[in-house]
């Protein structure tokens, strides 16, 4: 933009950004910022108590004639505050089968070093229920397909997740509950009536598939759509 000058030029400056002077923080802030810098975040220089909250999980499988004893310890930080949390520290797996253990040492070192690096550890889960036994898998009780040992382990430490609130729980409310065990029975009755063979409560329909969401046998036709009775999931949405 071109501007006239209609007087005589006594002199001139450069303009300059404006400094403005460092604000003070108040005593209330300060004490806000060092109760933030207090909480204690997961990392490998968190030092272990002399005791720790834990729960064990006991995991029956087809494929082994012992169980499994899976020991999840947890920590407790900022204990008694509003940033109290609860993470996974170390775990154990105990079993009268030594056929695994070797493995099963190693990995529970590697597992229990990812928890005390810190972060967000929940990406275990996943990796670990994907691993896949070239032998095959198996079905537990309920319908629910297991890959391998290795993944039935990632089940077990996503439970404890879920319990301590680090993995939301995807539960369905009661209406969608309450529509999904309609049809199920339903579903079994016309299976009784048709090959004339009785439904074991707490299993699914024999004509059920594999969902791809929570790997259980219950993926059947539901009302033209491809519903599973356990999650449900469901292609239409």
């Amino acid at each position: 933009m071109v501007k006239k000058i209609e007087k005589k030029i006594t002199g001139y400056k450069v303009k300059t950004p404006e400094v403005q002077e460092p604000r003070v923080a108040t005593p209330e802030e300060n004490a806000v910022e060092q109760k933030k810098a207090e909480v204690v975040r997961m990392h490998e220089s968190v030092k272990r108590p002399d005791m720790l909250v834990g729960s064990t999980y006991k995991v029956k499988t087809p494929v082994t004639e012992h169980a499994m004893y899976i020991t999840i310890n947890d920590i407790i930080l900022n204990e008694g505050t509003e940033h109290e949390a609860r993470r996974p520290f170390e775990v154990f797996i105990n079993s009268k089968n030594m056929d695994n253990f070797q493995w099963v040492v190693a990995l529970t070192r590697l597992i229990s070093a990812v928890f005390r690096k810190g972060g967000d550890t929940t990406f275990m889960v996943e990796e670990l229920k994907a691993v896949f036994d070239p032998k095959g898998g198996y079905f537990k009780p309920g319908g629910i397909f297991m890959p391998s040992i290795v993944a039935e382990i990632g089940h077990a430490i996503e439970r404890h997740m879920q319990m301590i609130g680090m993995i939301k729980t995807d539960n369905l409310d009661d209406h969608q509950k309450e529509f999904l065990a309609k049809k199920r029975a339903e579903i079994e009755a016309a299976q009784d009536v048709s090959d004339g063979k009785k439904v074991e409560k707490g299993e699914f329909p024999e004509s059920a598939s594999v969902c791809a969401k929570c790997s259980t046998k219950a993926l059947v036709l539901m009302d033209g759509c491809m519903t599973c009775l356990s999650c449900g999931d469901s292609k239409c949405g």
